[in-house]
């Protein structure tokens, strides 16, 4: 006769007494301070390059230097976090973060600026991973972890999209260094707060830590991340500084997973992407960000060169898609119990699909309506599918790699972003430059020059003047929307080709039954009380592993013998062991069970 005994107990956070929801804060705060400092800059390129003049190069390494640095050191420090502490990493990436942003805000020449920018790059590589593997520490129940998850990627997005808004804000009544001092009071707050708040964890501590590997991993992202972006420039993709770094990134990156499987203590565990889930939750979201940040750069150069709107009325039009996402990621956690994985991450690429398809109706005049409810949409079927990725790919992984797991997402969220400018900005110069190649009563030379941006075809036409620089003009607007239209139509089939992927994901949202790892080893005794205990004697070959169950509850399943004696065997998980449950994994909606100490056998 079978019959389930069942004692409830609480899961704590990772140490053992600190709210996981004050934690939450602290770490999407920090969230915040990084997404913000990936788009604020943006608006303040024109004042930047009117005072310190920099040369065409320096202007985009002081663009592009604080993206390829952070993408290129993701996974060294989620790998290192693993091993000397996730809370340590976090807190010297706060106080880089700061002294950098105190550099780059007073940097009077290029050379400074373009260092500060690579030193906010390490801070953020710092932080990014580190506040994703603690939140997967300090949320053992995947219910809780995905509404956690969902108010972190709605803060991204909130970042993402508040910092052209702030940006604009700042440097029309201030300087352009202003958009990076306002991180230092932040940073200055919220490092005491993180030391005293924040819970430490660790992973997999067993083995050295790959030194080699680790750089490895490091220039390949870097080679990687580099190419494209040199090919979303404009650069041909067969050119040497083009094709050169992804070459030798890519063969790095080869030899960087061969040496990881060889290793018996590998930086990243390699058989993650074994598992169709993780594996298909990393593909979604490079497509994801791929949409979001080339379709974010074409619709500002709309708004502000098409439409003629100044940075501040940019970044407000833009609001909608923020306030779509914050509800999208509210929404989550609710919307992915109820639907699963599968067809929340496929109707979020369908949905911002049908608004990139809707988006194509505008044209040379403002349609603010229209905008308004493509950006709504927009914003809300990718932060949908953004979330639901995340979970899922962290869910896949175990506590003891969520380092290696955090720094995997969060590199496919950087290259996204660098394919996405790259992709989508060959597609929109090459659907471009044709409606310019020969203007009636425009010099074939000034036709040229204006066939390689809108903004320099405006400059062009500003030297000409009279009627030719007004042809010119025109011509221009003319061409740039039609090139929208194509790229566009080209987003909604990556799009598209994203929900097919979306199939290999499972169904249900599934709850493993995690064990709190902060907790003392714990079984059942003879008499079927709680214990502390190391373990049963006279274990039955039937029994089943004691663990903790998605909402907190401790059960196991135990057969009683002909003598009515209990029998069984618990698998005590100590202080900072780290394993993955044995028991199957259940549903997000569970049956009830029988109450404990009935002391009747089950029916």
């Amino acid at each position: 006769m079978a019959r389930t005994i069942t004692a409830r107990t609480r899961p704590r956070a990772a140490d053992g007494g600190t709210n996981r929801w004050v934690v939450l804060v602290v770490l999407c705060v920090s969230l915040l301070l990084v997404a913000l400092d990936a788009t604020i800059l943006h608006v303040a390129v024109p004042s930047l390059t009117e005072d310190l003049r920099p040369s065409s190069t320096a202007l985009l390494w002081i663009v592009d230097a604080y993206p390829l640095v952070c993408a290129s050191l993701l996974i060294l420090f989620g790998t290192l976090g693993d091993r000397v502490g996730r809370r340590r990493i976090l807190l010297l990436g706060y106080a880089l973060f700061g002294v950098a942003s105190a550099v780059a805000a007073l940097a009077t020449e290029p050379g400074v600026l373009i260092a500060a920018r690579a030193l906010l790059g390490v801070g953020g590589a710092m932080i990014m991973p580190a506040t994703l593997s603690i939140l997967r520490a300090v949320f053992p129940d995947r219910r809780e972890r995905a509404t956690a998850i969902g108010i972190w990627t709605a803060v991204a997005a909130i970042g993402a999209a508040t910092g052209p808004v702030l940006g604009g804000f700042l440097v029309e009544n201030y300087w352009w260094g202003s958009v990076f001092l306002i991180n230092i009071p932040l940073m200055a707050l919220i490092l005491p707060l993180g030391r005293r708040l924040l819970p430490e964890s660790r992973g997999d501590t067993d083995g050295p830590w790959d030194v080699l590997g680790a750089l490895m991993a490091a220039a390949g992202v870097l080679g990687c991340v580099l190419g494209v972006k040199r090919a979303g420039a404009g650069e041909p993709l067969l050119a040497l500084p083009t094709a050169g770094p992804l070459l030798v990134g890519a063969a790095l990156l080869v030899l960087f997973v061969r040496r990881q499987k060889r290793r018996p203590h590998p930086l990243i565990d390699m058989r993650l992407f074994s598992r169709a889930a993780f594996t298909t939750s990393v593909g979604c979201i490079v497509l994801a960000m791929l949409a979001l940040v080339g379709l974010e750069l074409i619709a500002v150069q709309y708004l502000q060169l098409v439409l003629g709107l100044s940075p501040l009325e940019t970044g407000l039009r833009l609001l909608p898609l923020t306030f779509a996402a914050m509800a999208a990621g509210a929404t989550g956690s609710y919307t992915l119990r109820r639907i699963g994985p599968r067809r929340m991450v496929g109707w979020g690429f369908v949905l911002t699909a049908a608004a990139v398809l809707l988006l194509t109706l505008m044209g040379q005049d403002d349609r603010p309506l229209l905008l308004t409810v493509g950006f709504v949409l927009l914003g809300f079927g990718l932060q949908t599918t953004l979330f639901s990725a995340y979970e899922s790919m962290l869910s896949e992984a175990p506590q003891r790699s969520a380092g290696g797991a955090a720094a995997i997402g969060e590199t496919s969220y950087q290259l996204g972003a660098g394919m996405g400018i790259a992709l989508l900005g060959s597609v929109m110069n090459a659907a471009y430059a044709p409606g310019l190649a020969s203007v009636p009563g425009v010099p074939a030379e000034a036709s040229q020059a204006a066939a390689n941006s809108l903004g320099e075809a405006y400059q062009v036409a500003d030297q000409l003047g009279g009627t030719a620089g007004e042809t010119l003009h025109q011509a221009a607007r003319h061409a740039f929307v039609h090139g929208l239209h194509i790229t566009l139509c080209v987003s909604a089939v990556l799009l598209l080709a994203g929900a097919v992927m979306a199939r290999r994901l499972p169904r249900v949202m599934e709850c493993p039954a995690e064990p709190d790892e902060s907790s003392e080893p714990c079984t059942l005794a003879a008499a079927g009380e709680l214990s502390a205990s190391r373990k049963l004697t006279g274990p039955s070959e039937h029994s089943e592993p004691c663990t903790l169950a998605g909402s907190g509850e401790l059960s196991a399943s135990y057969k009683l013998s002909g003598a009515g004696e209990l029998s069984g065997a618990a698998v005590a998980v100590g202080p900072g062991e780290a394993r993955e449950p044995a028991e199957p994994r259940v549903p997000a909606t569970r049956d009830a069970i029988e109450p404990a100490g009935s002391g009747r056998p089950a029916h």
